[in-house]
């Protein structure tokens, strides 16, 4: 179902049952899974592959060249997953070369309107990014995570798995695992109980991330000193190691 006023280029290849809007444009080498529904005044650029079940609204942009001084050109890439939504006005910008070479959203995310996803950011499944939530590149996103509106994320920050940001933020470093971040800059406020809880999490799950969390961010302790009594006094359940190796493992330093 491809309305009459669209442009689809006769090197698209476009999927079974998809349906595409009046007055978009389906550049070269682009790929359309079956099933996804894309509607009227979108806008996607070459090398962009985009799996079956999507839905996306419209003056949605997919692919365009990255906002980097340094692209010069070269062919990268924008892949999204299976049953993503894109809603309306949402821009995502394909990778570099010097940033790995693509743009990748995981299964099943939530993206909604004006939300900004730039060059050579990777979200994982299960992802919502409220109205203007704004990624600057190289940004990690952790899966079932959860970016509030207007928030501000800082290039090559990792937000991990179940972490939830209030809105109006503005993230400069690392956001741990199953936590709760708000502010600018960003502080951490507690284990995120409430999405862990939906998320299925057990009750003594939640008691062994809350006490590494305290030993951790709230008693003092120098990261190195809370990562040892960490190891000695807390079960270690696959939850606690996740974390733990989340912040050993950080670049631009977590925060606190």
């Amino acid at each position: 179902m491809i309305h009459e006023t669209a442009i689809v280029h006769p090197k698209a290849e476009v999927g079974e049952n998809v349906e595409i809007g009046a007055f978009s444009v389906i550049r070269e080498e682009v790929t359309i899974g079956s099933g996804t529904k894309i509607g009227p005044h979108v806008v996607i650029d070459p090398y962009v592959d985009i799996g079956g079940d999507c839905k996306i609204y419209q003056y949605a942009a997919i692919g365009a060249e990255p906002q980097s001084l340094k692209f010069s050109g070269e062919k990268t890439f924008v892949k999204i997953g299976r049953g993503n939504v894109i809603r309306e006005f949402v821009t995502i910008h394909r990778g570099t070369s010097f940033g790995g070479g693509v743009t990748e959203t995981g299964e099943e995310n939530f993206i909604m309107a004006y939300s900004h996803i730039a060059h050579d950011c990777r979200l994982g499944r299960n992802v919502v990014l409220s109205n203007n939530a704004t990624l600057g590149g190289h940004i990690t996103i952790g899966d079932y995570s959860t970016v509030g509106g207007l928030v501000a994320i800082h290039q090559f920050v990792r937000v991990g798995n179940y972490a939830f940001i209030g809105g109006k933020s503005a993230v400069v470093k690392d956001i741990p695992p199953y936590m709760i971040a708000a502010g600018d800059r960003a502080k951490l406020h507690g284990l995120n109980v409430v999405g862990l809880k939906r998320q299925g999490f057990s009750g003594n799950t939640l008691s062994t991330l809350k006490k590494a969390y305290r030993l951790v961010f709230r008693i003092g302790l120098t990261l190195n000193e809370a990562i040892e009594r960490v190891a000695a006094e807390v079960e270690q359940t696959p939850e606690v190691v996740h974390l733990i190796e989340f912040i050993k493992s950080s670049q631009r330093g977590i925060t606190r």
